[in-house]
């Protein structure tokens, strides 16, 4: 079973989470009550990589003038240690909180750009996390709050009724509370769905917001038969108007990305590629993939689909095997779609001392979503015999295996606090004044070029020019 990390606590009790879906996973899967995360990197840490990099490094794709959420690292002086102070509030340290945004002299509009209309750079997660809107003082004085009615009850979301989550989860714009009560969904000013969509029986406001939560790939969610009916979307995609990620990496400081690791990450590891799976028959082929791949490289694989044994219930001892005896692991997603990045990659690989080969999304997504040189794609080679061919160059010089580490240490796994994010989203007057609307969602749900039931680079091959008709659901 796995949480799916939406709202947990402030203080990044793992323990204590309070997530909002609990479903079965197709792989082994640890309770985040016993994901082993890396140790924050320190400020004195910081402080002697910011010395060797200086503050004129290239910031790469985050250099956003308007990501209000980024450490305020462009700030500091050469040598000059990050503090909690300096880090934002969503970071497990973090103490900085946002200010009323910022508005256009001239066309008196919010600068903070929120939706995926206004910038087609990032998913604007750290954005949404730092707005308030300018007149939120007034809006707290007057004391009424935006409703959230949860159409499918309040079971899918492991959350209770009322402001509890707003509250606890210290939310910048808190002005919000949840409800179940269908018979508010005439003047609630949030309707959301998550992966069904019944049709209200009461009139619709012009000025409501109807959002569809998707947690799965198009493959396994509903083909919503009903045009223009939501405004918002909240799905794993960059391009969803709340993007609701497995995880969510950010750096403490964007000029520095790779440090020195004092370590060797290969050492005493014995054993090739390793891969926990129990479910044999993904659309991808990931696991035709994998036999051919144990052609040329040792590739043990765990559970139903594989000759070697490793009980579910005791998951921790085989990721501790994972840890100690292996060099690779094999994050493959069961479905290749945009974006469509879970904790396979993020939870099993990434948390471990193990180097991630990833299929599902295409390889600009992995690229867009991870620590820099923290993975690698099978796309980036012609076939699993040339995957193997480096793997075993990789086997043989630790130092080269020991690059794909260095990313540790610099940054960590936000929490996105997804209902903060939609609560502050509630109270931004542009998303209201004209409301958009999607007129098909399953056009840009499921619409071409979304996924393929082969690899990304086969798919480019023989859609030069334009993008394949999504495979049928």
């Amino acid at each position: 079973m796995r949480l799916s990390k939406v709202s947990p606590k402030k203080d990044k009790d793992w323990s204590t989470k309070s997530p909002h879906v609990l479903y079965a996973r197709d792989e082994y899967q640890l309770e985040e009550a016993n994901v082993r995360h890396e140790p924050s990197i320190t400020t004195v840490e910081l402080a002697e990589v910011a010395d060797q990099h200086g503050p004129g490094r290239d910031r790469g794709n985050n250099d956003d003038p308007l990501d209000y959420g980024r450490a305020r690292s462009g700030e500091l002086a050469k040598g000059e240690a990050l503090t909690a102070s300096d880090l934002p509030w969503y970071f497990s340290q973090g103490m900085r909180y946002p200010k009323p945004a910022r508005r256009n002299r001239k066309t008196n509009k919010r600068l903070a750009r929120l939706l995926p209309s206004e910038t087609a750079r990032g998913d604007r997660i750290s954005n949404q996390l730092m707005f308030v809107p300018p007149n939120y003082e007034t809006i707290k004085r007057k004391g009424k709050l935006k409703t959230i009615l949860l159409y499918n009850g309040l079971s899918p979301w492991n959350v209770k009724a009322g402001r509890d989550v707003f509250l606890s989860s210290k939310c910048p714009v808190s002005t919000c509370s949840i409800t179940a009560q269908r018979e508010k969904a005439s003047t609630a000013d949030l309707v959301l769905y998550k992966d069904h969509y019944i049709p209200p029986s009461v009139p619709r406001s012009p000025y409501q917001i109807y959002m569809m939560y998707f947690l799965e790939c198009p493959y396994h969610t509903q083909h919503v038969k009903y045009p223009d009916v939501f405004n918002w979307t909240a799905t794993y995609r960059k391009d969803s108007d709340i993007v609701a990620p497995y995880e969510k990496w950010e750096y403490f400081d964007p000029r520095i990305r790779q440090v020195e690791q004092d370590r060797n990450y290969a050492l005493n590891k014995t054993r090739k590629v390793a891969w926990f799976v129990s479910n044999c028959g993904a659309r991808n082929g990931r696991l035709q993939y994998a036999h051919e791949l144990q052609k040329y490289i040792q590739v043990d694989i765990y559970g139903a689909c594989g000759t070697f044994k490793c009980s579910r219930s005791t998951a921790e001892r085989c990721f501790e095997i994972l840890d100690r005896d292996y060099k690779f692991y094999l994050a493959f997603e069961n479905s290749n779609c945009k974006d469509y990045i879970t904790e396979k990659f993020f939870v099993n690989a990434l948390t471990r001392n193990v180097l991630p080969i990833v299929m599902g999304a295409r390889p600009e997504d992995y690229e867009a979503s991870s620590p820099q040189k923290s993975y690698i794609h099978v796309d980036e080679f012609g076939s699993p015999k040339e995957l193997a061919e480096y793997l075993h160059l990789l086997d043989r010089n630790d130092e080269l295996y020991n690059s794909y580490f260095k990313w540790k240490g610099t940054g960590e796994f936000i929490n996105t606090y997804y209902w903060c994010r939609v609560c502050a989203m509630l109270h931004d007057e542009a998303s209201f004044r004209r409301p958009k609307s999607y007129d098909d969602i399953n056009e840009w749900w499921r619409g071409p070029g979304v996924c393929t039931n082969g690899s990304w680079r086969n798919f480019r091959a023989r859609n030069p020019e334009k993008p394949m008709v999504a495979d049928s659901r």
